[in-house]
């Protein structure tokens, strides 16, 4: 027994004299920046160091940390750096004791640099992951990458996840506002954003003048706009509503973000099957509308809006100015055009009813003769608005058809032809 229990004894010291020995060749392959080959070893001797005293498990983690870093098995090397710190620091050799504190300063940098190249190249998804591992590795210090997480995670369009990641945000009151540093340099007069380091020494140098500090403009209102435009993305209308309403309350004056609550009035409109509630909705983007156009007055596009939702309301005049003011601030909005003309043929309807309705007396036959100027004064409105989206969009066969048409009641016969040979060509 005695000679049994010497024999393991032996082993036990010659196994982790073995251990050492390995861990002595990893950290020679690292050196030389054998990073494959010291991979292969530290996978060799894993279950026996796993198996041994902590200051060995301390070497191998270490080593297993930098080495994963190099090939930018990133998962692994944050793993193997917890394992690490898991351990006691008093098995800490000297070498780990001196570069433990860079060892993860060294890990978050390549994990982000890393990131920035698959965001250059649209890798957007791996950016995402990356950069959230970046954000664990120091929650409180590194809250920006999980912002920038967020906004990966919507370019590579995986709308769950930015949401996790901005609501997370939200609730943690982040607003990413910072120092800025500024001086004015007194031979350009030019001011110039510095370093706080810099501003430190170029507050008192007599080459620069006028020293501020200045913040940046907090990202909150921004992640909880998003969260809405996610929830809108995901179809849930309600919760939409109230992280626009939440937005708004404190960015009242955002037109994206007024635009982005009438968009979604809109939608609900036009899923809703109850009519009361479809002309509330509606009711609303109207009002939303006119409250963006105070806001940017010479936006074509919200006079178009205010013309659709104008038209729909039976208030045709109003939808004319509406559409005139958006071709004034768009000329070449197509839908502009093709809408005006249409509100204002929508008025010819009720002259043709009446003048069939009409009999043959000499009364009837005066009144037929009044409408029928109506009816061609309708149409000679609508040439000016067709001619210039012809303009705008030669190849518009709906355009050239109606043009076409009211040509033909005008009597204008050089105009029908010319009108009549463009479609043709078109038709080939």
């Amino acid at each position: 027994m005695k000679k049994l229990a010497l024999l393991i004894s032996i082993f036990l010291v010659s196994n982790l004299y073995s251990q050492k020995k390995e861990l002595r060749q990893v950290d020679k392959l690292i050196t030389q920046s054998f990073f494959d080959e010291a991979n292969s070893e530290l996978n060799n001797i894993e279950s026996l160091v796993l198996n041994s005293e902590d200051k060995n498990k301390a070497l191998f983690f270490f080593y297993k940390s930098r080495v994963s870093n190099e090939l930018e098995n990133f998962e692994d090397a944050i793993n193997s750096y917890n394992n690490l710190i898991s351990i006691n620091p008093s098995e800490y050799s000297s070498k780990i004791e001196a570069e433990i504190d860079f060892l993860k300063d060294q890990i978050e940098t390549s994990i982000v640099n890393s990131a920035v190249a698959d965001n250059q190249n649209e890798n957007y998804s791996d950016a995402s992951v990356k950069l959230f591992m970046a954000y664990n590795l120091n929650k409180e210090k590194n809250k920006d990458y999980l912002y920038y997480a967020a906004g990966s995670a919507v370019n590579s369009r995986d709308y769950e996840k930015a949401l996790n990641h901005y609501v997370e945000l939200k609730n943690m009151n982040y607003t990413g506002v910072v120092n800025e540093y500024f001086v004015t340099n007194n031979e350009t007069g030019v001011e110039e954003k510095v370093s706080e380091s810099e501003y430190n020494l170029l507050e008192k140098s007599k080459e620069y003048s006028n020293p501020r500090i200045g913040k940046t403009e907090s990202r909150y209102p921004e992640i909880v706009k998003n969260i809405a435009l996610i929830y809108v993305q995901q179809g849930k209308n309600e919760v939409a509503i109230q992280a626009i309403t939440e937005a708004r309350n404190i960015q009242p004056d955002d037109t994206s973000l007024i635009l982005n609550e009438a968009d979604l009035y809109i939608r609900m409109s036009n899923n809703s099957d109850n009519e009361e509630d479809r002309v509330t909705y509606r009711g609303k983007f109207k009002d939303l509308m006119e409250l963006a156009i105070t806001k940017d007055p010479e936006n074509g596009i919200l006079y178009y809006n205010l013309g659709v939702i104008s038209t729909e309301q039976g208030e045709s005049d109003v939808a004319i100015e509406y559409y005139e003011k958006a071709i004034n601030f768009k000329p070449d909005y197509v839908d502009a055009y093709l809408n005006l003309v249409s509100v204002i043929l929508d008025g010819e309807q009720a002259v043709v009813d009446e003048m069939n309705s009409l009999g043959t007396s000499k009364k009837d036959n005066i009144r037929y003769d009044e409408l029928k100027i109506v009816r061609e004064n309708l149409y000679k409105r609508c040439v000016p608005y067709l001619e210039k989206l012809i303009e705008v969009s030669p190849t518009n066969l709906d355009a050239l058809r109606t043009l076409k048409n009211i040509y033909s009641v005008l009597g204008d016969n050089e105009a029908f032809k010319e009108v009549s040979a463009q479609i043709n060509e078109l038709e080939g």
